[in-house]
């Protein structure tokens, strides 16, 4: 698969671009936390205690590509070492949400606490814009320059929404799985989207 640089059906407002995330964008992401914007596995209230605490280590903790950062906490609680990993915010003028790419070096396996090698997430009030779909193919040059053959997206079977967005970037059903305990057992979509040369 050739990563698509451009989504033409995507029926985007404004022009969507990925960035490594710095203090300049940093005010935007507090606002979005402040109108109640909950981000996948803490509340806006955590995530906002988390950012606040110390910006700097906050931010730096994106660009992480040899894995040394602090353990990630698993939706149950439970911690696991983390994985090297970059984290981009979605940014058309604000903060529009994020996009991250995780990996173990010098394989394609991933951990089974950890469910793909790509998460995404968009704020509420910028849904339905096109924005996944455009961040996912954005993103896929970055996972394709690692020497990665190919990325894993799961999502829910009932998450229509994300299903649409992987499979317009060319993802594939690989399987039905069901999740790590960790991650509350339940049944999870697997695609997978091959790099071409």
């Amino acid at each position: 698969m050739t990563p698509r640089s451009a989504m033409p059906d995507s029926p985007l407002t404004r022009p969507l671009e990925l960035v490594r995330p710095t203090s300049e964008h940093f005010p935007s992401l507090v606002a979005a936390l402040e109108r109640g914007w909950d981000p996948p596995g803490l509340t806006a209230a955590e995530e906002l205690a988390k950012a606040t605490a110390d910006p700097l280590a906050y931010l730096d903790e994106a660009e992480d590509r040899n894995g040394t950062g602090k353990p990630v906490r698993l939706p149950d609680g439970t911690f696991v070492p983390r994985l090297p990993s970059i984290t981009r915010w979605l940014w058309d003028g604000e903060f529009a949400g994020r996009i991250n790419l995780r990996w173990q070096v010098g394989t394609v396996a991933l951990p089974p606490t950890c469910l793909g090698h790509i998460g995404y997430v968009v704020v509420p009030w910028k849904r339905r814009l096109g924005y996944a779909t455009r961040a996912l193919a954005l993103l896929l040059p970055e996972a394709q320059a690692l020497g990665l053959p190919f990325v894993e997206v799961t999502t829910d079977p009932d998450n229509h929404a994300s299903q649409r967005v992987i499979e317009a970037n060319g993802g594939v059903l690989q399987e039905h799985f069901r999740k790590h305990p960790s991650h509350g057992g339940g049944m999870c979509l697997r695609y997978r989207l091959t790099f071409q040369d």
